[in-house]
């Protein structure tokens, strides 16, 4: 009977699945183009003339049923009829007008004694028991169909509305890449897909999917607590494996709690595959947790699935995980998704991979119009589970906008180091920054020589940030103190985050990198002001 509900539900109310999408090309918010009608408090739909519309419509669709089937009265028993006439009171119910659906139900009552006991006759004249107990059960069956249905309706309302609002509502568009992306609900329910497109310092950018298996209110409530888990996760500006690992012990954790509370809803099943790429050096490192592996989509047309190394999915505990990497060229798309979008009842794995192939080598290079040649090629026309995609075509970070030094590891030679700094900020025309660069990179320069370890390497970065990254051999991390009026040093860091907007350590497999960022404005201002000096 719930699914019977459903089913009745979705085709009579229209909520087919609508796709939603974000992307900078959509004025960077998620457009959910959900069907919505206005309700007041006893369930009747507001404005002048829709309630009597409404309530006339109640008494005369089952009138109008009972007519049709007049001409067949003699094939029909009453049971078929009073079924039938259940399945209009189920129609008016999932619309979610509560006060329409009692209405109706006692309209079809009454129209069913009346058309089907003794056709034509006064109310009062029933010679037969099994008729008044048929139109009886026909009301009571009628009313409980409505209630049941309605709940469902709020139910999936409710699930989607929150769905909607814990899903990204702007994509960024950083340097490292321009993406969009789509979320296609299910046909019944939403479920726990999602995605993101996270900034990184170093202009780096981290594309993620996940999924959370299962449909419902607390699949969106799981959902919304691992995207914000992985955005937490990401300031801590992890490889993609460790964070992963850090996730999987997040959902340990809600295990956990889920199975010290009363009436939980099972241990948590969910997959994320997780991203970082880099526009400097065009790399991408990835790692999945039980995730299907990313589809590339070469600057030539070339698909090619990717053969990340597979791990477990989140909530196992103890296995790991395994990073790759590979070298992204400027224009390769990255396509990150979810199982709902190539898995379905009707076809397996492979063949929707293969689909999913034939339908991104056809695309273009504008990731709007990607994923829409993907949806309507490969997302199956009734979908059982919500597919979330997510493309993203990488950058390259323009040469002439990085500066590197090596830096010797003598504590003298950083006056030189600040003089050729200094240089290339008058080259990019960012004079008015040099004070708090040069202070800057006093401080960490010197940090490295004095507390890490050779080799040690200065790294600039100009594009709408100025990124200034100090790298060396030693994992010791420098942190945030406060010193006193007697202390003599431990004001170095204190300063670095006076100066910068942000700074922080990334941890590499050879070291560690201290980076610090301020702004850089866009337009050169020592050319305007001559030129309006010229001018004055």
């Amino acid at each position: 009977m719930p699914t019977l509900l459903r089913r009745a539900a979705d085709v009579i109310e229209g909520f087919h699945p609508v796709r939603f999408r974000a992307g900078p090309e959509s004025t960077g918010s998620v457009t959910y183009a959900l069907l919505h009608r206005r309700v007041g408090r006893c369930g009747m739909p507001r404005g002048p003339g829709k309630g009597p519309t409404a309530l006339l419509a109640a008494v005369a669709v089952p009138f109008a049923v009972c007519v049709l089937l007049l001409p067949v009265r003699g094939a029909l028993s009453h049971i078929n009829v009073a079924l039938i006439l259940t399945l209009v009171v189920v129609a008016v119910a999932a619309l979610g007008y509560r006060c329409a659906a009692v209405l109706t139900a006692l309209s079809a009552a009454g129209w069913f004694v009346f058309f089907f006991t003794t056709p034509y006759r006064s109310f009062t004249y029933i010679n037969n028991a099994d008729d008044i107990i048929t139109a009886g059960l026909l009301l009571v069956v009628g009313l409980a169909v409505s209630q049941l249905a309605r709940h469902y309706t709020r139910e999936r309302a409710i699930a989607t509305t929150l769905q909607r609002s814990l899903l990204p509502r702007v994509l960024p568009d950083t340097s490292a890449v321009r993406a969009a992306c789509r979320y296609a609900p299910a046909e019944a329910e939403g479920g726990g897909d999602w995605f993101d497109v996270i900034p990184l310092p170093g202009f780096r950018t981290a594309p993620v999917v996940g999924d959370v298996v299962g449909h419902g209110l607390s699949s969106a409530v799981t959902m919304g607590r691992l995207r914000t888990a992985v955005l937490n996760f990401s300031t801590l500006d992890l490889p993609p494996d460790e964070l992963l690992a850090r996730l999987d012990d997040v959902v340990n954790q809600m295990d956990a709690e889920a199975g010290a509370g009363v009436g939980a809803d099972g241990p948590v099943a969910a997959r994320c595959l997780y991203a970082i790429y880099d526009p400097v050096s065009c790399s991408c490192s990835m790692a999945r947790a039980g995730h299907y592996p990313p589809a590339i989509v070469h600057p030539d047309g070339r698909v090619e699935i990717l053969d990340l190394p597979e791990g477990p999915p989140l909530g196992l505990g103890g296995l790991r995980f395994e990073a790759a990497e590979w070298r992204l060229p400027e224009g390769t798309q990255l396509v990150l998704y979810s199982d709902g979008l190539i898995e379905n009842r009707q076809r397996d794995v492979g063949v929707g991979l293969n689909v999913l192939c034939e339908a991104l080598s056809g695309a273009g290079i504008d990731p709007e119009e990607t994923c829409e040649t993907v949806l309507e090629r490969v997302l199956p026309a009734r979908p059982v589970d919500d597919a979330a995609l997510l493309i993203a075509i990488t950058r390259a970070f323009p040469r002439e906008r990085i500066a590197e030094w090596d830096v010797p590891a003598f504590p003298a030679e950083v006056p030189a180091l600040r003089a050729e700094v200094f240089a290339k900020l008058v080259e990019w025309h960012l004079e008015e920054t040099a004070f708090a660069t040069e202070l800057i990179l006093s401080e960490l320069v010197t940090n490295a020589i004095r507390y890490g370890a050779p080799p040690v390497h200065l790294r600039l970065l100009r594009d709408t940030k100025l990124v200034m990254e100090v790298s060396d051999g030693s994992s010791t991390s420098p942190h945030l103190r406060y010193a006193t009026d007697t202390d003599e040093g431990g004001r170095g860091i204190y300063l670095v985050a006076q100066f910068a907007e942000r700074w922080g350590t990334r941890f590499t497999p050879n070291g560690k990198i201290v980076w610090a960022e301020q702004s850089a404005p866009s337009v050169p201002v020592l050319p305007v002001l001559v030129s309006a000096a010229r001018r004055g």
